[in-house]
């Protein structure tokens, strides 16, 4: 079996990161969880400087639970075949990611809630293999809070993700310091 080398994020956090999610549904702002979820939102920002989440589509939307995204896979294709839950070029959506896994933190986050518009990190069965897929949550869902990290929550923008469905786009997201 083959497992991803777990990764400590370069990007330095200021502690006062937020981001700005466009989508083609409409802008999402998430005040991110510095102090209780430091690597989760260094490796969420890093990938967001990168450019990663550019042209990215959400792959899975479960009506009243949640609306997730940050697949690679999901690049190339169309949002209708997303949508069909079809294969892409460059495999299922909904199983790629960055090539790294990050440690997870829900163990040891104080704010680790799962909130209407709470944004998480989705894993595999490996509590340590979060890497770039993401989620928010649709109502709360507090029966994720001792399996997942919570690393923002969304501040302007719910009606927003209340519109998400598979095959919309991550248009791109900005990492911006508000005091």
């Amino acid at each position: 079996m083959f497992f991803k080398k777990t990764r400590t994020p370069e990007y330095q956090l200021a502690g006062d990161e937020s981001a700005i999610i466009e989508t083609s549904q409409g802008t999402i702002r998430v005040k991110l969880d510095c102090a209780g979820a430091p690597i989760h939102v260094a490796n969420f920002c890093e990938l967001s400087v990168m450019g990663f989440y550019d042209g990215l589509k959400f792959h899975r939307y479960v009506p009243g639970f949640v609306i997730q995204g940050g697949c690679p896979n999901t690049r190339d294709m169309t949002p209708e075949q997303v949508a069909a839950g079809q294969m892409g070029p460059d495999g299922q959506p909904g199983t790629g990611g960055p090539g790294w896994n990050i440690q997870e933190e829900f163990s040891t986050n104080p704010n680790n809630s799962h909130e209407d518009g709470a944004l998480a990190m989705a894993r595999s069965m490996d509590p340590n293999s979060a890497g770039s897929q993401f989620y928010f949550c649709l109502g709360p869902q507090h029966n994720l809070d001792s399996g997942y990290t919570v690393f923002g929550s969304t501040v302007e923008g719910l009606d927003v993700i209340g519109r998400l469905r598979a095959g919309d786009e991550i248009r791109r997201i900005e990492i911006v310091h508000e005091a």
